[in-house]
């Protein structure tokens, strides 16, 4: 007996060591299964980490390329239904898939980015004199009204008005197409304001006892109408895509030279995966000049940055033209002319490129009224214009023809309209020469401050006239029109520059890029571009600084923290509504 007890013993201890040892490793698989429930793929934008379980939901799967049936009968195996293809722009389609198959997905090889069919807004904030500020009068002495040029108006749809009409009363919105409800009309408000910017001819304020006559930027252009909006001015990423996607279809049949995005949602990822840019991005590679809203939020100080990193997507992709407000300050003159404080401002979140590229009258503009009883004009009454405002024989009641907003939504479209003029007096500019164009021959003359106080609130807003508040400068169609200067198409693209910031010195710089104009001709170098106001002159390894008020470069809260240049999203996880 005595000589087994030590056996026991060992046998004890090696017992209780392999238990221990059992422990820790029940233990660690334990904590490295934990970890995996939480860590979820890359693949997945952040918005959907937090979905799982049984339920349904409506995804953007895009693909390393094209993909064909294979691709997607394998989403379909895991229980995911295709609701829209969207092989011709991002590569990929919208599918309703179990929240729990999501990682799965994810882990496809084949599949680049998944992120959640997101809801996005139409861009208001609640004359005008807006044409003459940016010198619209000078292509009517030329001849140039639009003709000929095609504009997709994504948007809310676009209701019929004399206003459209071509000689006799022929329409100009020449096709529609509904991708958010059974209504096809324009319940909200929005595009019927917008097209009218790019392309109302006044029909309804022209005429003996008229007093002024409202006409758009272009107004003979073709409209094409691609209703995203519903009568609450939402609509989601996936019927944007759509509608882009139809846009390019459309192309040669109605000489679509240009898509006006008065449209927007907040940033979640980088543009290279945001399935909104890579659709845009789509449209402009099929030489469609793609023009978009900045976005309402440059008053919005919620990460403490004073409204900057807040261009909404997919303004924030480099490739389209990007545009923020001005006031024209009840004057004819642009002299006078000032930023808009609620114009959101760049660089953008994620990938800080320096935006907007252009701003334009954005404030209080006058145009065509879908009908007295479309969402905006029953909320926002104080926006009705009065008969009288411009017709002699008129009265105070409201027009049932015009109506009066501001936002950065005003302000596409005045853009897109210069975009058609050019197009009609050179049609073989590509998007990204019209870009180059229309931001090098920008007026530059800017206060370096002004402060608007809100009527309502009391506070007061100062904005900074710096490249990331009125990016290039303020359109002059006169300037862009008169102008010669075109980039060479071999030169590179007109994608707009990335800003990096070295925190040792608090120096901010404009990353140079090879493969763009601004890099590879002298016509268009960024100091000619931007201006000499906004580069220093100096350089730090090769890169141009940027000049600017200690403001902002000096502010350790807007450059120093996470807010623009790490992991964190401004946003959070509500939806960006146009205010």
């Amino acid at each position: 007996m005595s000589g087994n007890y030590p056996i026991r013993r060992r046998n004890e201890k090696e017992r209780c060591g392999a238990a221990r040892a059992l422990n820790q490793l029940v233990l660690i698989t334990l904590i490295l299964i934990t970890s995996l429930a939480f860590a979820r793929s890359p693949k997945l934008s952040k918005d959907l980490h937090k979905v799982s379980g049984n339920s349904f939901v409506d995804v953007i799967v895009q693909f390393k390329k094209r993909p064909t049936s294979t691709h997607f009968n394998k989403v379909k195996a895991k229980g995911g239904a295709l609701k829209h293809d969207f092989r011709r722009t991002v590569k990929g389609g919208l599918f309703r898939i179990p929240a729990s198959a999501l990682d799965d997905l994810a882990n496809d090889p084949d599949v680049a980015y998944v992120s959640l069919d997101r809801h996005l807004k139409g861009k208001v904030t609640e004359t005008d004199f807006y044409e003459e500020a940016v010198n619209a009068a000078y292509a009517a002495n030329l001849g140039l009204d639009g003709s000929g040029i095609g504009v997709a108006v994504i948007d809310s749809g676009i209701s019929p008005s004399s206003d459209f009409n071509g000689a006799g009363i022929q329409s100009r919105v020449v096709y529609s197409e509904n991708f958010v409800n059974l209504d096809p009309t324009d319940q909200y408000g929005h595009g019927t304001h917008v097209a009218g910017i790019i392309a109302g001819n006044g029909n309804n304020s022209r005429g003996a006892g008229f007093t002024m006559t409202f006409t758009g930027i272009a107004p003979n252009a073709t409209l094409i109408s691609l209703k995203v909006l519903d009568q609450h001015g939402g609509g989601t990423d996936s019927g944007l895509i759509a509608a882009i996607q139809k846009a390019i279809e459309l192309k040669s049949t109605y000489n679509i030279r240009v898509i006006n995005l008065s449209v927007g949602r907040a940033v979640y990822e980088n543009y290279t995966v945001d399935p909104l840019c890579q659709a845009v991005e789509a449209a402009w590679n099929a030489g469609i000049v793609v023009v978009v809203a900045a976005g309402n939020d440059g008053r919005n100080n919620a990460a403490g940055t004073n409204g900057y990193g807040t261009i909404n997507a997919p303004g924030n992709d480099p490739y389209v033209i990007t545009v923020g407000a001005m006031k024209s300050m009840n004057s004819a003159t642009r002299a006078d002319d000032l930023i808009a404080s609620f114009s959101s401002k760049g660089p953008t979140l994620v990938d800080h490129i320096a935006k907007p590229d252009i701003v334009a009258p954005g404030n209080k503009i006058i145009s065509v009224l879908a009908s007295t009883g479309v969402t905006l004009f029953t909320s926002f009454p104080l926006n009705a214009l009065p008969t009288n405002y411009y017709s002699a024989s008129g009265t105070v009641l409201p027009s049932t023809h015009y109506f009066m907003l501001s936002g950065t939504s005003m302000a596409t479209p005045v853009v897109s309209g210069a975009a058609a003029l050019l197009l009609q007096q050179e049609p073989s500019l590509t998007p990204d020469q019209v870009k180059a164009r229309l931001m090098k021959t920008s007026y530059k003359v800017f206060p370096s401050s002004s402060s608007s106080t809100d009527a309502v609130t009391g506070i007061t807003y100062t904005s900074y006239y710096d490249m990331f508040t009125v990016g290039a400068g303020y359109l002059d169609i006169q300037a862009a029109l008169e102008s010669t200067d075109d980039a060479p198409a071999t030169t590179g693209s007109a994608k707009s520059p990335s800003i990096g910031y070295d925190a040792t010195t608090g120096i901010a710089y404009v990353i140079s890029d090879p493969t763009t104009i601004w890099s590879n001709s002298a016509t268009f170098d960024a100091s000619t571009v931007w201006g000499n106001s906004v580069l220093s002159g100096t350089a730090i390894n090769g890169q141009s600084v940027l000049s600017g008020n200690s403001v902002l470069w000096g502010d350790s809260v807007l450059w120093g923290d996470s807010v623009l240049w790490g992991d964190s999203v401004l946003w959070g996880d509500s939806v960006l509504l146009g205010d």
